[in-house]
């Protein structure tokens, strides 16, 4: 089991964690939306809809837009990665079995419905990644599964699964669609068309495990590609309403969880076909907590003198993929 080393005898309490630039950018994504849950003092979109019945609404969202700053936070430190990635998991699969799953047997249209459990499906999945990744032997002695290589497993699943609905999405929406696609782009039709399909393919691929590293790394493209080609240039021109704005603030929270889980196959051949072993996809299943680097080879040992250098200058733990199994 592959294991990420540190120098021993550092203040790990002070080191800030980046284990890569999806988790990075996925950090600052949630610290972004706790900042704007608490300064409008509402659920901000990627929590939405809340069911009517749902209790003290303003204090649930109060709760979430604080559990997102925190964990945004808590991730890029090395003591509290482990604990922010518990939390922030149990939080969101909290929400997508009780707020997300139910609506699927018995709210229509069904593939708007099932595209707003995919939305919130991504998050779970990115979440759960980043516990595995973090997680401690006591963590995977007390939850078993869920924090082994069958919950990576298990979150890339539920990633492919996602992408599926927002597929389907584009061909029965697909004035919607073709709508936001920008005029200087021919084809708009054929263009909504390849989208979807992409999607769709993309998520059967992960999910069956066949190209997964490639799928995922091309839905996570295609989502940023979104975010540029779509809303940054409405948002610099400011010609967009609160629904647009909303609708930019969900696809840079999905570009993130997809970054998260496309980072999940470092290591992995890009064309691997069927399941591989998790110890060589970006080094992770192992404790970060327990490094070593006394069996580490002249390439491990040079990244880790990098490292250590980069650390002394900025005082950022930058964590490679060393590929070690």
């Amino acid at each position: 089991m592959t294991q990420v080393p540190h120098e021993p005898g550092r203040a790990e309490g002070r080191a800030i964690r980046v284990a890569s630039v999806g988790h990075a950018f996925f950090a600052a994504a949630m610290i972004w939306l706790g900042a704007m849950g608490l300064s409008k003092g509402d659920f901000v979109q990627i929590w939405q809809p809340v069911p009517s019945w749902v209790p003290a609404r303003e204090a649930l969202a109060y709760l979430c837009a604080f559990i997102s700053l925190a964990s945004g936070i808590g991730l890029l430190w090395w003591r509290t990665a482990t604990v922010a990635s518990r939390v922030l998991f149990l939080s969101l699969m909290v929400w997508l079995l009780v707020l997300r799953l139910p609506n699927l047997f018995f709210q229509t249209p069904v593939v708007l419905v099932a595209w707003t459990f995919g939305s919130t499906a991504v998050m779970v999945a990115a979440a759960w990644v980043l516990y595995v990744w973090f997680a401690g032997d006591r963590d995977r002695q007390r939850l078993g599964f869920v924090a082994d290589d069958r919950g990576m497993r298990i979150a890339r699943a539920l990633y492919g699964l996602s992408l599926v609905p927002f597929g389907l999405a584009h061909f029965m929406y697909l004035d919607a669609t073709t709508v936001l696609i920008p005029g200087w782009l021919p084809w708009h039709v054929a263009w909504a068309y390849f989208t979807g399909t992409a999607f769709i393919a993309a998520g059967l691929a992960v999910t069956v495990g066949v190209y997964a590293r490639l799928a995922a790394t091309l839905s996570t493209l295609q989502m940023g590609l979104f975010s540029l080609i779509v809303w940054v240039p409405r948002m610099l021109a400011g010609a967009v309403n609160d629904f647009q704005w909303g609708e930019f603030v969900v696809t840079c929270m999905l570009t993130a969880g997809a970054w998260v889980v496309a980072d999940s196959y470092r290591g992995t051949p890009w064309l691997a076909l069927g399941s591989t072993r998790m110890g060589s996809e970006h080094g992770r299943t192992g404790s970060i907590n327990e490094p070593t680097v006394s069996d580490l080879g002249t390439r491990e040992q040079g990244s880790v003198a990098v490292r250590r250098m980069i650390y002394e200058v900025t005082g950022i733990d930058v964590v490679d993929d060393l590929g070690v199994s």
